[in-house]
Parts: structure tokens; sequence; C-alpha cells
């Protein structure tokens, strides 16, 4: 049996993903080779809220540029293209899924942003970084699939610096009703680990954070859905998260929908300093 790792890098993993990106971007009118971060806003930003979720959670960071930041499970790069553009910052990103690594690598060196961001193929629970490291941390819809939630966050922890700020977005849950899969995280639920704000406030103080935020976003998750699933009716554009998501996108995004509006599941924002030992 695959271990959940190894799950989850299957579900997530594609190995023709760049060529469908570049052949999107030329559709929509960018030249592949000469790309700016914002060409590639509609396809890079896995989370619920897209770009402007991303918006929301870099603004609570305060980043400047002699700060070095960790994205956590980055996906294919948007928000650590994001950070480094927006504030001169340098960014590391870590996925557990080998193919959106080489995605982002070849993403960002077609943005210029290469001097600045860099990516590795790694395991939240057990990353590659030397103790107090990081100046700030993000980590956008990761947890999700993420069954050991002490050993994230206490690893997360290791890695920042005293007095460093963690910004979470991530969907949690609102009761104790099974959701509708699929969902853009998880087919079935047996690679869906959420836990509830409540937990989280648990998870994090054990972790050695003192939480400073907690917004739940469930209006701005309502408006995103019922907004995309209006546009998907006149057909995809040529570039949109349905290249990462597949054949199953407008299933998954009904789904998500239903979920929330049915009080089960809601993104929730929260932010937290690592507290000094």
């Amino acid at each position: 049996m695959d271990s959940p790792e190894r799950a989850v890098a299957r579900h997530y993993g594609d190995s023709t993903l760049l060529a469908r990106i570049l052949a999107g971007l030329e559709a929509a009118g960018a030249d592949p080779n000469r790309l700016q971060p914002d060409d590639l806003a509609p396809v890079d930003e896995f989370h619920i809220g897209g770009r402007k979720a991303t918006e929301r959670a870099v603004a609570k960071l305060s980043l400047s540029k002699d700060h070095h930041v960790l994205d956590i499970g980055c996906g294919i790069g948007g928000a650590a293209r994001y950070m480094a553009n927006l504030a001169g910052c340098r960014v590391t990103g870590i996925d557990l899924t080998p193919e959106f690594i080489a995605v982002a690598q070849g993403l960002t060196e077609r943005t210029g942003l290469g001097d600045k961001v860099s990516f590795e193929t790694a395991s939240a629970l057990d990353m590659p970084f030397e103790d107090a490291t990081f100046d700030a941390a993000i980590t956008l819809h990761v947890a999700m699939n993420i069954m050991d939630r002490n050993a994230l966050y206490s690893e997360i922890g290791r890695v920042m610096k005293p007095g460093a700020t963690l910004c979470i977005y991530d969907v949690m849950k609102k009761d104790a009703e099974e959701l509708i899969f699929p969902v853009p995280w998880a087919r079935t639920a047996e690679t869906s680990y959420l836990t509830t704000p409540d937990e989280m406030r648990a998870l994090l103080g054990g972790a050695g954070f003192q939480i400073h935020e907690i917004e739940d976003c469930t209006e701005f998750a309502l408006d995103f859905f019922r907004q995309n699933l209006a546009a998907a009716a006149a057909g995809p554009p040529p570039l949109g998260i349905h290249l990462v998501l597949g054949a199953s996108a407008p299933e998954m995004f009904k789904n998500m929908l239903r979920n929330v509006e049915n009080g089960r599941i809601a993104p929730v924002q929260m932010i937290a300093r690592r507290q000094a030992a």
C-alpha cells in the first residue's frame, strides 16, 4: 500500500503539465519565453480565491527585501513568484510532487526570477533546512493532505526564526458530516485530513506558535466558486486552474461549492508567530 505522501504526490503528479501551461499561455496571447508573474496568475494560484487570496495572505507577512520566506507546499510556484516579485525577497518553495517542482522551476526561469526563488522536492514533515532559517513562512491549502499535524507544525516551527510570522490558509472542518468527493486535494476520503479551527489552535500552540488572527473566509469562498462556475459555463479559458486539475475540475468545483454551502468546510486564514524557545 502507498504511504500517504506517495498517494498525495500521485494525485497531483502530471508529466505533461508544463507543456499544457505553455500552450495555454500562447493561446492567451503571452510569450512563454518572456513572462511576467501576472501572466501566470490564472493557472498557478492553486487555492480558493486564487491571486486575490494570495494577496490577502501575503499582506499579513509584511515582507521586505532582506527576508527569506518559506513556501510550504508551493505547487507550481505562483505564490513564491508573487512574493519575490512584490517584495524583492528570497523565497524557497518545497513540495512533495516532483512534477510540480519541475514546472515551478521552468516557469520561474521564464519570469526572470530564478535568482530570487528556488524550489526543492521535499516533505513538510522532514525539511532539508537548518533550525531558525526563515524570516516568514506561508502555506496555502496544503495541510488538508497531511495526517500528522503535530509533526507538520513542529517541523515548521523548527525552521522558522523566533518572532517569524506564519500565514496558514487552509480548508478546515466546520462539522462532522462527510464531504462530497472528489475535491481538488483528494478524490476520496483516504487522503483528506481536515482539522477544525479549534484543533488548529491547540496544534499551533503545542508547536510553539502564538495565534494572532483567525478569519473564516466562507463568503469569500462562495463568491469565488459561484463566479468560476458561471464563467465556466461558456467553456474553459485557454489558461486556468483546469489545466492543473484536469477533466475533473468542474465536478470538483461543484462539490466544493456544495460542501461550503452546506457548512461542512470553510477556508480559514490564520496568522501566528513563532515564539522564542
